[in-house]
């Protein structure tokens, strides 16, 4: 079964859209949208354990430029 993460994610100003853009053809994001609020984008993303959720987050999602702060929860199953 796979690992599944909401990533609450913070962008500079006028960068939501390419941020957005480069999210959404990333390997291991389900979906990414715009949202308003105190953050500017949630994704929803899958890997196959917690540390590959690690690396997509940190390797993968924190080197788009345009991204200021992320908070990553994961999903459980209650």
């Amino acid at each position: 079964m796979a690992t599944k993460a909401y990533v609450l994610i913070e962008t500079a100003v006028g960068k939501t859209k390419d941020v957005l853009r480069v999210l959404q053809q990333m390997e291991g994001v389900k979906e990414a949208d715009a949202v308003t609020g105190e953050y500017d984008i949630v994704a929803v993303i899958e890997a196959e354990n917690l540390n590959s959720i690690g690396e997509l987050v940190t390797g993968g999602i924190h080197t788009i430029s345009g991204i200021q702060r992320t908070t990553t929860y994961l999903s459980m199953s209650v």
